[in-house]
């Protein structure tokens, strides 16, 4: 499974301070947006779960 992230994103950075190995702030697109990097996301399932329960605008979630 691997987080996603959606046009709500509001680059706020809360998801890069809490999981940097797996969310980066850049822009994409003419936009600033968290992006979701290549990473082990098993491995670091506890901090995206956490940067999922952060987001304050809900724009993360864990594709199937």
């Amino acid at each position: 499974m691997k987080p996603i992230v959606n046009d709500s994103c509001i680059a706020c950075g809360t998801c890069e301070s809490i999981c940097p190995a797996v969310f980066k702030v850049q822009e994409s697109d003419g936009k600033m947006i968290a992006v979701v990097l290549d990473a082990d996301y098993e491995s670091n399932k506890a901090s995206i779960e956490e940067a999922i329960g952060a987001c304050p605008v809900q724009a993360i979630s864990m594709e199937e």
